[in-house]
């Protein structure tokens, strides 16, 4: 049902699938069928995660798993009820997502910039696409060859659950895409390139290649990994004005919720408003 029904990504797929498999082990130790669980089983299990110490995050995601199980099995007919509906999931820690200065990107970008050889085409194009799009890095390492050929102006990106979407192109990351290209070996399918010339260089493999900016930057290198550049882009963006809506739209999500992560952005950015913009505040810093 995920893979034909949701679309969803072989590594969400697989993530299910450890899930409902340690579920279904435990079930099994106690004599009972994972389909045929109750409530009073289920919260066992939940109370055995925690008990061996599983951080509240992955917890909440394997009760994710259950709900979407059972769910499953209610609608296929398999079960008449649905034995997580009134199961709570344990109370998650407030996290802000990790994000540069605008001034340290323009530090990985110009050292990119002085980086030499392949590595450094690869180091400069990779960062300039990230910030100027915000795409996940298994989607920037999937682009083809001719993905940024020409003069086109956006980019069309096939993200999770096969959903497409347009992303605008900056000048810079055209160039930087460009001068990559010109250095491809024969029979490079994609624009960063693995080893193999039709494979495409793994996710592992270009975060590496940012730690090494970074510490070219100065930068700790715990603090940048693609995903940081995804968050750096959508911070930034948030912080000159743009609207969540949009970004929901740029990023990808499938519910502008996940998208609301951001909001801390905003609301730093409205007290700026207020304090610069607001009658009374005006007068209080005249007075």
């Amino acid at each position: 049902m995920l893979a034909a029904e949701r679309g969803s990504a072989r590594n969400t797929v697989l993530a299910y699938q450890a899930d409902l498999e340690d579920f279904a082990a435990f079930c099994t130790a106690r004599g009972v069928a994972a389909d045929r669980a109750d409530r009073a089983l289920i919260g066992a299990y939940l109370g055995s995660l925690a008990a061996n110490g599983l951080a509240a995050r992955s917890q909440a995601r394997k009760l994710s798993t259950l709900r979407q199980f059972h769910l499953f099995l209610l609608r296929d007919g398999v079960r008449d009820d649905d034995p997580t509906d009134q199961t709570s999931a344990p109370r998650l820690p407030r996290s802000l997502p990790k994000f540069l200065t605008e001034a340290e990107v323009d530090r990985l970008l110009a050292e990119a910039a002085e980086m030499p050889g392949r590595t450094g085409l690869i180091a400069r194009a990779g960062l300039e696409i990230l910030y100027a799009t915000g795409l996940r890095v298994s989607e920037l390492v999937g682009l083809p060859a001719s993905a940024l050929s020409g003069d086109a102006a956006v980019l069309l990106i096939r993200g999770k659950g096969d959903r497409e979407r347009i992303v605008p192109l900056s000048e810079a990351a055209r160039r930087a895409a460009a001068d990559l290209r010109a250095a491809h070996r024969k029979g490079e399918r994609f624009l960063f390139p693995g080893r193999a010339a039709r494979h495409a260089m793994t996710r592992q493999g270009f975060a590496l290649i940012l730690k090494r900016i970074a510490l070219r930057a100065e930068i700790d290198p715990e603090r940048l990994s693609p995903h940081v550049l995804r968050h750096s882009f959508a911070s930034h963006l948030l912080a000159r004005g743009a609207d969540l809506r949009s970004l929901q739209m740029l990023l990808g999500h499938a519910d502008i919720a996940t998208t609301q992560i951001y909001t801390h952005v905003l609301a730093e950015r409205l007290q700026k408003l207020v304090e610069t913009s607001h009658p009374l505040a005006l007068t209080t810093s005249r007075n």
